[in-house]
């Protein structure tokens, strides 16, 4: 929950120059009040637009929720899914997880799904286990084909907003793991081309490190996307280092 219309929209006119980017897909994910603003500020662009959060129903008695095809109506293309924040503070459950995933596909939504472990689950040595355990909440029962529009975000809940990242030899541990159960799932070839994002205390100083990792394919940029200087950093080094494999 960050900024009024006038705010996101100055936001969004200076991230424009990203547009002269080439080899980075660049997306932005606004609040609800502010997606049909910062959608008409980047008109024209190849910026994306996506959204925080959806329902998994097109339509019907859900008070306060937004639908896929809302989302559509806006011109949103891309969502995220299964945030940590929306799994501790609003209770969401692996099984709603999934049914937005396969409605955000259902509707040519790509879906951003975040997993992630908290601190003590780290600390218990329970990282992969956590991991598992969303990927095949979200995934185990959906058919290869869904892997083909997909992006994983890996955000360990304990860097998320805190100023502590995670080492890039810790981000690449938990991609590897997270590619070598989508290989075994979805098939190699899909697993390969899948991007896996990392999120979580992301900064224009530390994204070169993460960004080299073999298996980290972009960044899932919290709080240093709420400036523009810190935002174009972190994507100018994406350009550098990964060219067309990096989405932010």
């Amino acid at each position: 929950m960050h900024m009024m219309l006038k705010e996101a929209q100055t936001l969004a006119a200076e991230l424009k120059g990203l547009d002269a980017s080439t080899g980075v897909e660049v997306l932005v994910c606004p609040p609800f009040t502010a997606l049909s603003t910062v959608g008409e500020q980047l008109t024209g662009t190849r910026i994306a637009l996506g959204a925080q959060d959806m329902a998994w129903e097109a339509k019907g008695a859900f008070t306060g929720a937004i639908s896929p095809t809302m989302l559509k109506d806006v011109g949103c293309t891309y969502v995220i899914i299964g945030h940590s924040e929306r799994r501790s503070l609003f209770g969401e459950s692996n099984a709603m997880i999934s049914d937005k995933l396969k409605a955000a596909q259902a509707n040519d939504l790509i879906p951003i799904l975040c997993i992630g472990e908290t601190l003590e689950e780290r600390e218990a040595k329970d990282t992969f286990g956590v991991l598992e355990r969303q990927l095949d909440g979200a995934l185990a029962n959906a058919a290869p084909s869904a892997c083909q529009k997909l992006i994983i975000a890996y955000e360990p809940v304990w860097a998320i907003g805190t100023g502590r990242n995670a080492t890039a030899q810790q981000a690449q541990e938990a991609h590897a793991y997270i590619r070598n159960w989508l290989s075994e799932h979805c098939g190699r070839q899909l697993s390969e081309q899948l991007r896996i994002q990392y999120g979580g205390s992301v900064t224009a100083q530390n994204a070169a490190e993460l960004l080299q990792q073999p298996d980290v394919d972009g960044a899932l940029v919290g709080g240093a996307s709420l400036k523009a200087d810190s935002f174009v950093a972190i994507v100018q080094t994406a350009q550098q280092l990964k060219g067309e494999r990096c989405t932010c």
